[in-house]
């Protein structure tokens, strides 16, 4: 193996604090990794990696090393990228991030016109209610919903969405609507546990933060199947308003609580700082400002 070859072997290795998974990403047999890392290592005349049954883990020299493979690397595929023309004309294969009901909703139609606009890209969609490491799992661009932690991203705001208490119109004529935060303990609740990971549901008043402590009823791991057993008339449930936008619009849900709602949250569109963003990037990034920014239901 060629020493470029080895240093992204070390790279992978490195990232994943594993060599197998590094075998694994990269397509190759585990014997071959650990041959190519101990060829570095013995070029290099350190060690980069203190070894156990269970995992590896980076010496000093290592966490070094790393840093300066990982800029060299990008450099190298900046490179390559202007070469071969990806900064001006949009191609190769872009992969994005969303939620899993803001992407099944909203970004798919975008993908989808973003490939009949684009046939040079191909994209990879990764839908998930969690944060993931963008650089770890390869990820390119994400829609993020809440307030970043990281400020080692470039981000455009597109929108914002709030946490609303609904039923089913059925539901609220036959045990009555609730007034007042309080309320929702004699209530059956549904819980998202994606959205609400606690009973203890926080509102806003003119008085300030207010606690509610509620039962669920139902306890669902999926936001789709909350919704659907609200418009079954199953009982109250506390969704994000982009969830339910739709829905509500119809008629099929019902707001309540609406003056005690939370504050917003933004909704922004990532891409890793450092990277100059090649044209599939920034085409795509353009696209979702555009048609995201006109939602009625991230607004």
């Amino acid at each position: 193996m060629d020493k470029l070859g080895t240093i992204r072997v070390f790279v992978e290795a490195a990232m994943h604090q594993s060599f197998v998974a590094a075998s694994r990403n990269l397509d190759m047999s585990a014997p071959v990794v650990t041959r190519a890392i101990a060829q570095l290592e013995a070029s290099l005349g350190v060690k980069l990696f203190n070894r156990t049954t269970r995992n590896v883990r980076l010496t000093d020299a290592g966490e070094r090393f790393l840093s300066d493979m990982k800029h060299l690397l990008e450099d190298l595929e900046h490179a390559e990228a202007a070469a071969s023309g990806s900064y001006v004309n949009p191609k190769g294969t872009l992969s994005i991030t969303a939620p899993v009901l803001f992407g099944q909703k909203y970004i798919i139609p975008i993908v989808t016109e973003y490939l009949q606009q684009n046939p040079a890209v191909s994209v990879k969609a990764v839908f998930y209610d969690r944060i993931g490491n963008m650089l770890e799992e390869g990820l390119e661009v994400a829609i993020r919903i809440g307030y970043l932690q990281d400020a080692s991203f470039y981000a455009t705001h597109v929108g914002n969405v709030r946490r609303v208490v609904c039923g089913s119109p059925d539901y609220f004529a036959k045990y009555g609507i609730p007034e007042r935060p309080a309320d929702l303990v004699n209530h059956k609740i549904i819980m998202a546990s994606t959205v609400e990971s606690s009973t203890s549901w926080k509102f806003m008043s003119s008085s300030g933060k207010e606690i509610v402590k509620v039962s669920p009823h139902l306890d669902c791991n999926q936001n789709g199947a909350a919704i659907n057993a609200a418009i079954l008339g199953c009982g109250v449930t506390r969704l994000m308003s982009y969830q339910v936008g739709e829905d509500i619009k119809s008629g099929k849900l019902q707001k309540v609580l609406v003056e005690y709602e939370t504050e917003p949250l933004p909704i922004n569109i990532i891409h890793l700082e450092g990277r100059r963003a090649t044209a599939k990037i920034r085409s795509f990034i353009d696209l979702c400002v555009e048609r995201l920014r006109t939602n009625p239901f991230i607004h």
